[in-house]
Formats: C-alpha cells, structure tokens, sequence
C-alpha cells in the first residue's frame, strides 16, 4: 500500500512539473470561459512598479517596466469563419484588456440576466453610452484616459487564425495589475488562445511579490553561513564529546543553507532570464520540507528526553517516523503545488485543499511536544537533575514563544488575506512568507545555543547509573526535604509498579519504552 502511494505522489509531481511551464505566462490551448454575456480568458496578475528611467537601457536591470506580448494566436472553429465572408475587412474582434485593481470596477456595467454585465447590450447601450458588442469600460479613477488599457484583435475574411502583433504596454504607476482576454460575440464560442505575455518590472522579470525575496534569501544565506561556520567550529574542537543530538543540529544546518542558496538562485535566475527554473525550485522545496520535517522530529525527540532522561524511544519510534513520512508528505504536495512553475501574484485554489492537512499535522506535533516536555520535566525534577532541568525549561520556554509568536502571526495572516482578496497591498505580502523562515531560523538558533558543543556536553547525555549524579545535577530542587542529599543519593527509590498508558503522547509508557525496533 506504502508503494502505491508513493507512486501516486510521484506520478502526480510528475504532471505537475510537466504541465507547467516556466516562461513568464504562458497559454497554451487556453480555452475561454462564460462569465455573464461575455467570453474571458484570465492572463494573470502581477504587483508592477512603475518604471524608472535610467541612462543605461541595457539588461533586466534597465527601470524598464511593462508587459509584452509574445505572438499571441487566436483559433476559432470552422463553423465560426465559415458564418463571415472574405468580403468583410474584419469581424470576430478580442479585446485584450489590462486593468490596475483599483480600477476593477471600471469593467462592467449595470446588472443583465441576474450579473454584472460586462459585453454592452442594446439596453445598455442607451444607458451606458457604450458601443453594442464591445466590452464596457469607463475611464481610470485616476484620471487617466487611456486606462484601462486596451488592445482590439479582429480575425480577417473567413480566416480561422489571427496573431496579434507584438506589442510592449508601459507601466506608468505601480499597482496590482490584471490581463483579460475577452470576446462578446457568441459566434467565437469555442476560441482557443496560444502565446506567452512578459511581465517585466524595472529591477527585472520578478512578479512584484517576489522581488524583495531575492534580496531576502541572500541576507539568509548570509545568516546560515555565519550560524554554521561558528557550529562547526566548535563542532571540531569538542568532538569528542559529541552527542547524537547535536549530530542532527548539523544535519538541520546544512538542510537550511542548501535550502535559501537554492532559493536564493531560484529567484536571482527568473528575475534576469524571465523563466522559472522548475529543477532549482523543486530542490529549493523538497531540501525546504526535508529540513522542516527533520527540525519538527528533532523538537519532538528531545521533549521525549531522548539522549536525556531515556536511552532510546522504544516502541514509540514507528509512530514518529509515521508522523515525520506523513507531514513531509503533505508539505511536499503543498510547496511543490505553491511554488514550482508559479509566476503570478495570485495563488491558485488548489492551495486551499492542501493546507489544512499540513495544519493539522503541525498541531499534532504541538500538542505531542509540550504533553512529552511537560512529562520529561517532570521526570527531572523527580531525579533532582539541575543542569538539565534547566536545560530543558529554557527549551520549554524557547518552544512556547515561538507557538505564541506563530499563532499571532497566522491571525495577521488571515487578517492580511482577508482584507486584500485583490492583491492590492503586494508590496508587502513577501513579508508574510518572510516570517517563517526568520521564526524557523531563531528557534534554531536558540536551539543551537542551548546545545552548543563543549567540553561538558555529556552533563546532558543519558547515563546507564540513572541515579548517579554529579555534584551540580544532585542539589536538591526543594528546600522542605527531611533527608540528607548524601542519604538520597544512596537510597534507591522505590519504584511504583506503573499502570500502562495507552495514550499516544505517553512519554512514561513503560511497555513502548522497552520494545526496540
């Protein structure tokens, strides 16, 4: 079964990655959709900033900002040519409409069979002043006549093929800008439309929520290069007292460098060359969730006092690597989906589908790592082991700030989304990906801190004599204690027979901790 599904999440990346493609906006055999009394075709939709003039006009990094149109084609049917006659110089017309989002409600009229009309009808004509059979559109808000931009495309005689000519519309103000294909005739039901647009902004071919990014991941790069030479320097010196925990540190570091270089060329390769590197994006991904899953099973395993207070998890290691393959799984599917092959502002619908599954692992993995925290704490204090215990609430205290700080931020988050549906504050929506990689970044870096190799860094290994403690690990924890630290030392607890739990969070389930894999 665990093959099968592994080749469905394979096919199913497979024919994504095939089915999108890297240019800028590609279109092929688009097909238009009925909306209304018209006929559209959804370009795309990209935060533009407006252009900046420079004396040198060479490169992407030119101030330039516009949107080309590449060769774009346009078939009807047979049956739709055969109804014109070569007599006619033009009929069957597109029009090719770009509006800001601010001025999504210059396109359109009055309300026709129940919606917002947007194709001007006899009725409306009267009303409107508008031109029957073209689509209605009234001048900019911002006083800009030649906004909402326009191109007419007419097919010629009885012609089934008509190419529009190649054309650059500069952008003179920043915003949200959308690209529609529309035709109001139902004759051309059926239209099919091929070509490719270039959305280029004066710093390069970056859609404008991404181009902060590139910059971003460069600083991050930065910070994980500094962060991993002072690891590795004391990784080297103190290696001979290294624990296994501070091994996958290691691993987590070289996971999250591999991981914002990758993005880091990712974005700096589509901002000069206008193609999303889809190999590149998909390594960025997959060395991103990689990095995420091991960082969530690491937090999970040393809150289980693993290396700690317990030599090993017992029966419970099937179930953290069930829930580690589960979680990466579900990222995999909702990052490749997100990011490979994505060239607009706007996500998709899909996204919505695949989050919540992610969000749901995530909360488990919460809710299993504060019940394990709070039971190896517990369990220190029970064994009087200062060093650790200390050790262990400033890890608890890291964990709980960094939940509190992702809890606030998701509210803002959907605050943020909920009160731009348009994109419209796109100058700032890089912020909200942003958050996470620098939260992520910190928490490791405490983590870091508080597991930083020395020279008494088995002080926190497991030791075989449980009971055996250093002069720091053995102070007493509580002042109101009749018996003499030496005397406690001496005498071995009694240990109570202990009732199995079958609770999945049980950190004390004496019949899991056991069993060996």
């Amino acid at each position: 079964m665990n093959h099968k599904l592994l080749l469905l999440w394979f096919f199913t990346l497979l024919s994504h990655l095939l089915g999108a493609r890297s240019s800028i906006h590609e279109y092929k055999n688009g097909v238009f959709e009925e909306n209304g009394n018209a006929y559209l075709f959804y370009g795309g939709s990209e935060g533009m900033r407006e252009s900046v003039p420079k004396e040198n006009s060479y490169g992407v990094d030119n101030g330039r900002s516009y949107i080309g149109f590449d060769s774009i084609k346009f078939t009807r049917t047979q049956e739709s040519a055969s109804r014109h006659t070569e007599y006619e110089s033009s009929n069957g017309l597109v029009q090719v409409i770009i509006f800001e989002a601010a001025d999504r409600d210059k396109i359109g009229g009055s309300a026709y069979g129940g919606q917002i009309a947007i194709c001007c009808t006899p009725d409306l004509a009267k009303v409107e002043g508008c031109k029957q059979g073209q689509v209605i559109i009234r001048p900019s808000s911002s006083g800009d006549s030649m906004w909402p931009f326009q191109i007419p495309v007419h097919f010629y005689g009885d012609s089934t093929e008509t190419i529009m000519e190649s054309e650059k519309v500069n952008i003179t103000k920043s915003g949200m800008y959308n690209l529609y294909f529309i035709f109001c005739d139902p004759q051309l039901k059926g239209l099919v439309i091929d070509g490719a647009t270039r959305w280029k902004n004066p710093s390069g071919y970056l859609p404008g929520r991404m181009a902060p990014l590139e910059t971003f991941y460069g600083l991050m790069s930065l910070a994980y290069l500094i962060l991993g030479i002072a690891w590795i320097s004391q990784y080297v010196r103190y290696w001979q007292d290294i624990l296994a925990l501070q091994n996958y540190l290691t691993a987590i570091i070289a996971l999250g460098m591999f991981e914002v270089i990758l993005w880091y060329f990712e974005y700096a390769n589509f901002n000069a060359t206008g193609k999303r590197p889809m190999g590149i994006t998909f390594w960025a991904v997959t060395f991103g969730v990689f990095r995420k899953t091991l960082s969530r099973i690491l937090i999970l395993v040393v809150s289980m006092g693993y290396g700690v207070v317990r030599p090993t998890l017992g029966g419970l290691t099937s179930k953290v690597v069930l829930l580690g393959a589960t979680y990466f799984l579900a990222a995999e599917f909702l990052d490749v989906f997100e990011h490979v092959g994505t060239v607009s502002d706007l996500s998709g619908k899909a996204r919505l589908f695949l989050v919540l599954p992610v969000a749901i692992l995530d909360a488990f993995f919460v809710v299993w790592i504060f019940t394990s925290l709070s039971k190896t704490v517990e369990k220190l204090q029970a064994r009087r082991m200062a060093a650790k215990l200390e050790l262990y609430r400033k890890f608890m205290n890291a964990l709980a700030l960094s939940v509190i700080m992702s809890v606030a931020w998701i509210g803002y988050e959907l605050y943020f989304k909920a009160t731009d549906p348009f994109g419209e504050q796109w100058q700032r929506a890089w912020i909200i990906s942003a958050f996470w990689n620098v939260l992520s970044f910190a928490l490791l870096c405490v983590i870091c801190t508080l597991w930083a190799p020395s020279q008494n860094s088995t002080r926190y290994a497991y030791s075989e004599d449980g009971e055996s403690f250093d002069d720091e690990d053995a102070l007493p924890l509580k002042s109101s204690t009749n018996v003499e630290p030496e005397k406690a030392i001496l005498k071995p607890e009694k240990k109570e027979k202990k009732v199995v739990d079958t609770d999945v969070f049980s950190l004390d389930d004496e019949a899991e901790e056991d069993k060996r894999e």
